[in-house]
């Protein structure tokens, strides 16, 4: 059997955020839609950035956002989510999304790369230094 990709293992740190997308969440040819993968992404990056951030958070950037392969209707997706910037208010993070094939030879494919910003804000959403560590 030729795959288009490598085969994968899924890293061995805890994905921040594990879904599985439903026919809903597909576009007209029946593929997982794009902007429901990105809203999971964003989801997936605000976790390690609310926690350093120590409060809330907001999106300021997408960075960079790449489709590797695409999506289907049961795969089981998981977001590993790392930071790899921080400024005085920003937290800049690069989420990993892996589908698992619900198939017979359950394969691993890298679907999604990702790099975002997120600022801590305040209650009034005005944004706020990071607490020091």
């Amino acid at each position: 059997m030729s795959h288009a990709c490598t085969p994968v293992t899924l890293p061995n740190d805890d994905p921040v955020l594990r879904v599985m997308p439903m026919p809903t969440d597909t576009n007209i040819h029946g593929d997982v839609f794009g902007g429901w993968i990105m809203s999971q992404v964003d989801i997936a990056g605000a976790v390690p950035a609310a926690r350093r951030a120590n409060g809330r958070v907001a999106t300021v950037a997408v960075n960079a956002l790449v489709f590797r392969q695409p999506v289907f209707v049961g795969d089981l997706l998981s977001f590993y989510a790392k930071i790899v910037k921080t400024g005085n208010t920003s937290v800049t993070v690069e989420v990993d999304v892996y589908a698992q094939r619900q198939r017979l030879d359950a394969e691993i494919v890298k679907v999604t790369e990702a790099t975002l910003t997120y600022v801590a804000t305040d209650e009034a959403r005005h944004s706020r230094p990071l607490p020091m560590l």
